[in-house]
């Protein structure tokens, strides 16, 4: 389809042209007889302004040309777009890629087996042959019979199957049906009856937590209240769509309404979800009416009407079928790798302390052995350069010695402007000189004002490669402030000084 031909567009351009064709004959004209003057000098001269003036009268009728004949080609058709089901499963399929190779790096056995098999778990809801639909709500809203309506079951069943308690509601113990295959949907649905939330009791908050997981695994939510929308109900619902979850809101129970109250909750619901679950999706059912008394006195019982709960359900689910299953993998994926990480950085901490601890031991015999001033320690000692490097390849950070020098070096000023080499002499010198004395108590000082020392810096460089190499908003100077306080309090002080003088005893008695 060609574009619309811009008529009052082209006579402007066509009026703009005559008035310059008016300009540029006098100008042919003057250009003429200037040639003939020039000529009579110089031929090439004037040939050159006569080839000018040619290519002046070429480009506008090239300029002209292109313009009209824009509107009268094809336009360009646009790049296709990929369909969005497609992206979310390619970037489902990214996520588990991703989980799979971080659940490989960690080294405890009992936890790599877990996520791996919980991993495996999400890649087979790619191949699974069903959707999943969770019907979720207060317990007395009639979820259970919403449930056996959609199933189809019977009185009897019902009976068989719901457990009536007077507090916690029918269901005591969330349900999973074996799938049902509808009419014009390729795959079965499976629905699950969650347990009721928002009851008052401690076993209510057990039901809730529970309800809660079984909706976040589910593919649709069928979210089922019996009135307006209470605080709670709103605030679970909420977060609920804001996970990305799929929701119907189903107000069940209209037979015990007049019309009137019916339309008002039912235009109230729309208004308050308005932004969360499109209006199309808050529907009005009747799963379980009410028994009526005919004139006659015959008890008749009116069957459910839930036709446009499930009208609306099959209509999502053939639609988004594929792109919902990809949002509940990627929403899973996604947690498990929050999880995956936590024990990855846990994990990375043990190795990086173990790395602070194995140096500030080495350097407890390099001191005694070499005593240095203790404020050029960090400094100059290429054990502490070597010790950033190891805790660096431990957060996958490859640097070298020299860079370990250099952020040694920074720390170490900032250990010294900040008062904190003092501090740890004074703190050193007082503990120590009251239980060694005689000729190693200055060596002693120095190699554990040295350890000391090296536990500082090393559990700063801990939080520096934690955070992708990155001392955060207050700097290197408020990170080394903080793992000084946090290494001075009694408990550990005292443990710690009593480990490092054992150590220069040992050292002193292989002197000896």
């Amino acid at each position: 389809m060609s574009r619309k031909f811009p008529w009052l567009r082209s006579l402007i351009v066509l009026g703009c042209f005559g008035l310059v064709i008016s300009f540029v004959v006098p100008l042919l004209d003057r250009i003429i007889q200037i040639y003939q003057l020039v000529a009579k000098s110089s031929p090439i001269l004037g040939g050159f302004v006569v080839l000018l003036v040619m290519g002046v009268l070429a480009g506008l009728f090239f300029v002209t040309w292109r313009y009209i004949n824009l509107f009268q080609s094809e336009p360009t058709p646009p790049r296709p777009i990929p369909d969005a089901p497609t992206d979310k499963i390619e970037a489902a399929q990214d996520s588990l890629e991703a989980l799979e190779r971080q659940v490989e790096q960690i080294q405890d056995e009992v936890m790599r087996r877990s996520l791996a098999d919980q991993t495996e778990q999400l890649k087979q809801n790619f191949i699974r042959q069903e959707l999943r639909v969770v019907v979720f709500g207060v317990g007395s809203a009639g979820k259970t019979s919403l449930v056996n309506s959609l199933l189809g079951l019977s009185l009897q069943d019902i009976a068989n199957k719901g457990e009536v308690g007077a507090t916690m509601g029918t269901t005591q113990l969330g349900k999973v049906y074996a799938p049902v295959q509808f009419p014009n949907l390729e795959v079965p649905i499976q629905f699950t009856d969650c347990p009721g939330i928002l009851e008052a009791s401690l076993l209510g908050s057990d039901h809730e937590r529970s309800a809660r997981k079984i909706a976040t695994e589910a593919d649709l939510i069928v979210f089922v209240v019996d009135d307006d929308l209470r605080r709670s109900e709103f605030e679970v619902l909420k977060a609920l769509t804001e996970i990305g979850k799929r929701t119907i809101l189903a107000l069940n129970k209209i037979d015990r309404l007049t019309k009137s109250d019916r339309e008002m909750i039912h235009t109230s619901l729309r208004s308050r979800v308005f932004g969360l679950i499109a209006p199309e999706d808050v529907v009005i059912i009747a799963a379980s009416p009410a028994a009526i008394t005919l004139d006659n006195g015959e008890v008749v019982t009116p069957k459910p009407k839930i036709q446009p709960l499930l009208a609306r359900i099959l209509d999502i689910l053939s639609y988004e079928g594929d792109e919902l299953v990809a949002d509940n993998v990627l929403l899973r994926s996604q947690r498990l790798t929050e999880e995956t990480r936590e024990v990855l950085a846990q994990q990375q901490q043990a190795e990086a302390e173990k790395v602070v601890e194995k140096f500030q031991w080495l350097v407890v015999g390099a001191v005694f052995a070499t005593p240095l001033p203790v404020v050029d320690l960090l400094a100059t000692a290429a054990i502490n350069a070597q010790m950033v490097v190891e805790i660096g390849r431990v957060y996958g950070c490859e640097i070298n010695i020299e860079r370990g020098k250099e952020l040694a070096n920074s720390l170490t000023r900032t250990l010294v402007s900040l008062g904190i080499v003092k501090g740890v002499v004074q703190i050193v010198t007082t503990a120590i000189s009251l239980t060694v004395v005689g000729l190693v108590l200055k060596a002693t000082i120095q190699s554990v004002t040295a350890a000391y020392l090296t536990r500082i810096a090393g559990k700063s460089f801990i939080e520096y490669f934690s955070r992708d190499r990155d001392w955060g908003d207050g700097g290197i100077a408020e990170v080394v402030q903080r793992q000084f306080q946090l290494n001075r309090r009694d408990e550990f002080l005292k443990v710690f000084l009593q480990d490092a003088v054992n150590r220069v005893m040992v050292l002193v008695k292989q002197q000896m």
